[in-house]
C-alpha cells in the first residue's frame, strides 16, 4: 500500500476571498503531492513501513524509522500528514467553535480573544517555515506552540487539533510577505466542527 494523496472536502475556489483558488490548488496538487512522492520513494527502501499509517511513522520521535530513512520520513512523512491534517481542519463559510468546546478554551486561555492572539502569535512569530498548533497533551491540557519546516506534534507525544501553515506556499500568492493579514482571514476559514470532534475523541 503507497500513501496517496487525499481528496479535498471542498472545492480549490471555496475559500475565498480569505484563501484563494490558485494557492489551494498549487498547495494541494502541487505542494502536497510532492510530499507524497518523496514519502513513497523513503519509504520503499524498507516496505514493510507501508502497512504503518504516517502517523505511526512519526511517533515517539520516528522510533519505528530505520535510520537510513529517518530524515526524510521527518521532513517528507511529516509535509505528507501535517498537509492531510491540515485540509481537514479548513471548511468554507465562517464557522463558530460551539459554546461548550469555547468555554474549555476559555478556561485555558483566559478567553477565546487571548486565544486568538496566543495562536496567531505562534503563527506570524516562528521563523521561516513551519506551522502553529493547538495541541492536547498526553496530561490533557490544551497548548500552543510553533514547529519549524514539516515537524509534527504527532512526534512530541501530543495530539494535534488546530493547525495554520506559515510555509510561505500557503499564502505568498495572495498576501505576498504580508503573514499577519493571511492568519488574521485564517479564523474565517477554520471547521470548527471537525477541530471539537478532534478534541472529543483525543480527551477520552
Amino acid at each position: 500500500m503507497v500513501y496517496t494523496l487525499p481528496k479535498l472536502n471542498f472545492e480549490y475556489n471555496s475559500l475565498e476571498p480569505f484563501m484563494d483558488a490558485q494557492t489551494v490548488q498549487i498547495h494541494h496538487s502541487k505542494h502536497h503531492q510532492t510530499y507524497t512522492d518523496k514519502l513513497n520513494e523513503a519509504v520503499s527502501k524498507h516496505p514493510e513501513l507501508f502497512k504503518k499509517k504516517p502517523e505511526e511513522l512519526l511517533k515517539n520521535n520516528l522510533a519505528l524509522v530505520p535510520e537510513d530513512i529517518k530524515t526524510a520520513v521527518r521532513n517528507h512523512g511529516g509535509g505528507y500528514w501535517n498537509h492531510c491534517f491540515f485540509w481537514e481542519i479548513l471548511a468554507p463559510g465562517k464557522q463558530t467553535p460551539s459554546e461548550k468546546f469555547k468555554k474549555i478554551i476559555e478556561k485555558e486561555f483566559e478567553s477565546f480573544d487571548k486565544f486568538k492572539e496566543q495562536f496567531s502569535n505562534a503563527a506570524l512569530t516562528q521563523f521561516g517555515s513551519g506551522w502553529a498548533w493547538l495541541v492536547l497533551t498526553p496530561e490533557k491540557k490544551l497548548k500552543i506552540y510553533n514547529l519549524p519546516n514539516q515537524d509534527s506534534p504527532i512526534s512530541k507525544g501530543d495530539i494535534p487539533l488546530l493547525t495554520i501553515d506559515v510555509w510561505e506556499h500557503a499564502y505568498y500568492l495572495k498576501y505576498q510577505n504580508k503573514r499577519v493579514e493571511f492568519i488574521a482571514n485564517f479564523w474565517n476559514i477554520i471547521n470548527w466542527k471537525k477541530v471539537e470532534e478532534l478534541y472529543k475523541s483525543a480527551i477520552k
